[in-house]
């Protein structure tokens, strides 16, 4: 596999996570909870933590939800979820760090969204404002900007310095231009007002595929922040997925970007953490970062019209990713390991050999024998209707027996 070398950047520390320098990708999430509520803010947060999101991002929009913030955290602690909350602030941040000081000190960093604050203006108080915030409680920040709320001055003036040139630039270019030039000039403010370099993270999302592309490109070329990617709005279900894995794995491959988000929109009541397991597939499939063990299956075709195998393999899957929680404390590398659960005699056998361990359905068919591969080599045949079980019994028993116990290494 090649190596993926990430551009050098700062590291910011953001509570007890590290983000940037040679230290992880990082995954994040955001809820979609009315802040204001405690319990189904906090509850969300642990939903979202369980599922491995590295950092929650909260929005703080009003005098509620940002006395909510302290009781969050609190809260959070004494359930002994220690996932850093992030607040995302627009048009009122300045108002509300300054009126709530416990919950500037609560946030373990504050989002600002450069469009959103009147910096570029003769006066940029507010944003100022909220720079001391964050120097005053030692918090990073985030300099988030988004085209859907670029400064629109920024973007006025230099749409007309391109009018003005000899051969105008298209004005897709000049507005991924002011994009990057609204996160680097925020960022420089930023530090001119004092925050220091180490505690500052930029951002700059759009919702189209190559201008995210692109922009980020750009970006990553004229700094050395740390930089967190995600398509913005990217979409429901398989348009956003798709859509983000696409723009996200070039930038990942090409060692730009320090933490991520898949911004997908939930059908209504749908699964919040579905954003999370993304993120963590597109850096695992990378092969950037192991989170939980991978299921190789095939898609299946008129050899396999039993829907047994898909079964299987969803019931796997799942066993497997709600183990983690515990077999990540316990099971130093099980997250790395390989399963294969294939539907018939093509190349059930094949595949089930480069997995660590796996299994080859017999067809719709075929002889109803399911040959079963420990690390390349055949090692039972399983027969009857406890296969699942006593796939997962073989499982189990492969995990303590390959991967050290930390408890007892401990």
């Amino acid at each position: 596999m090649a190596i993926i070398r990430r551009r050098r950047t700062s590291v910011v520390d953001v509570g007890s996570v590290r983000v940037g320098g040679e230290h992880p990708i990082v995954v994040q999430s955001m809820t979609n909870t009315d802040t204001a509520d405690v319990t189904g803010t906090v509850n969300q947060i642990m939903a979202l933590a369980k599922a491995g999101s590295e950092l929650v991002r909260v929005t703080v929009n009003t005098d509620d939800a940002a006395e909510a913030v302290p009781k969050i955290v609190d809260t959070l602690m004494l359930l002994g979820a220690n996932v850093p909350v992030v607040g995302d602030f627009h048009y009122n941040g300045h108002l509300l760090l300054k009126k709530f000081p416990a919950c500037a000190r609560a946030l373990a960093k504050y989002r600002i969204n450069p469009g959103n604050v009147n910096i570029g203006k003769k006066h940029d108080d507010n944003f100022r404002t909220m720079i001391e915030a964050a120097i005053e409680y030692n918090k990073p920040v985030r300099i988030g900007v988004n085209w859907g709320s670029l400064d629109s001055s920024l973007l006025t003036r230099m749409m007309d310095e391109n009018s003005k040139l000899p051969e105008p630039t298209d004005a897709r270019d000049v507005t991924i231009d002011a994009i990057v030039a609204s996160a680097l000039l925020s960022a420089e403010a930023a530090e001119r007002h004092g925050l220091p370099r180490d505690r500052i993270i930029l951002s700059a999302k759009v919702s189209g595929v190559q201008d995210l592309i692109d922009v980020y490109r750009l970006l990553g070329a004229q700094c050395d922040y740390p930089l967190h990617l995600g398509l913005t709005e990217a979409g429901l279900g398989a348009k956003g997925i798709v859509a983000s894995t696409a723009a996200l794995s070039v930038l990942l491959q090409e060692g730009i970007g320090d933490t991520i988000r898949t911004s997908l929109t939930p059908m209504p009541n749908g699964d919040r953490t579905e954003e999370v397991i993304v993120s963590q597939q597109i850096l695992q499939s990378l092969g950037i970062r192991s989170f939980t063990p991978q299921v190789t299956a095939c898609p299946g075709c008129g050899r396999t019209t039993s829907t047994f195998f898909q079964e299987m393999a969803d019931q796997i899957q799942t066993y497997l990713r709600e183990q983690m929680p515990l077999w990540k404390d316990r099971h130093s590398g099980v997250e790395a390991m390989k399963v294969a659960v294939m539907g018939c005699i093509v190349n059930g056998p094949g595949e089930s050999k480069h997995a660590n361990l796996g299994i080859s359905l017999p067809g719709t068919f075929e002889e109803p024998v399911a040959p079963v591969y420990v690390d390349g080599k055949l090692v039972k045949t399983l027969r009857g209707d406890h296969i699942v079980a006593e796939f997962i019994s073989m499982l189990e028993a492969y995990v303590e027996s390959h991967y050290a116990s930390e408890l007892v290494a401990g």
